[in-house]
């Protein structure tokens, strides 16, 4: 079932862009108390969300859908008034787990003319606009199934799953979600040494996100 749509980025009506962005932002943030992840902040004072998106946006990518769920009003409200630049889409069987956003966040995006879709968590608030625009590149220049930012055995975000896949996710165990689909997919063409420590930072405990706030 599609989730509802709130329109913070009015002027989206079709996606512009061959490579939309998907940030998963739906979670019970558990670890956080409940605290909503994507109202967290950085040291800049911007919100988790607005970060990522930020950083999509000065990556080039024209498009990008923000998952919901847990507190999701309480986060519309946050990115409207933060002027926010991104769809925002509530995924309504989010307490079914991280998978059932993947889901919403493929039914968003997809549509004639898309070619890969990029997917980060709302975890991940930092990665850097160089990081973006080299799993992008890559994408390109090489056409790998999946794209990852590496360092070494490491593996972080975001992940661009190309077309290809997205008919493997539709029809995927809920029970294992995207990662086996990921992992056999993998591939020396698809992987990106990049030099981004906040490519590889989950932020999902009070402790790490004090640590960010250190920096």
């Amino acid at each position: 079932m599609p989730g509802r749509t709130c329109g913070v980025h009015s002027t989206l009506d079709t996606i512009r862009l061959m490579i939309p962005a998907v940030v998963l932002a739906a979670g019970l943030s558990t670890r956080m108390g409940g605290q909503p992840k994507a109202l967290l902040r950085v040291p800049d004072g911007r919100t988790f969300v607005r970060a990522i998106v930020d950083t999509f946006l000065d990556a080039g990518v024209d498009d990008v859908v923000v998952i919901l769920g847990h507190d999701a009003d309480a986060v519309i409200e946050r990115m409207t008034v933060d002027n926010v630049q991104a769809r925002l889409v509530v995924n309504p069987h989010y307490r079914a787990g991280q998978f059932s956003s993947v889901l919403t966040g493929l039914d968003a995006i997809d549509r004639p003319g898309v070619a890969a879709m990029l997917m980060t968590l709302v975890d991940v608030p930092l990665v850097s606009v160089a990081t973006v625009r080299a799993v992008v590149e890559r994408f390109h220049r090489l056409s790998p199934s999946i794209v990852r930012p590496v360092r070494g055995e490491e593996h972080g975000h975001p992940v661009l799953i190309a077309r290809q896949l997205f008919g493997a996710l539709r029809t995927a165990d809920p029970a294992h979600g995207a990662k086996p689909i990921v992992r056999a997919h993998v591939s020396a063409d698809g992987d990106v040494s990049v030099d981004d420590d906040q490519a590889f930072r989950d932020v999902d405990t009070p402790d790490a996100h004090a640590r960010l706030l250190n920096l």
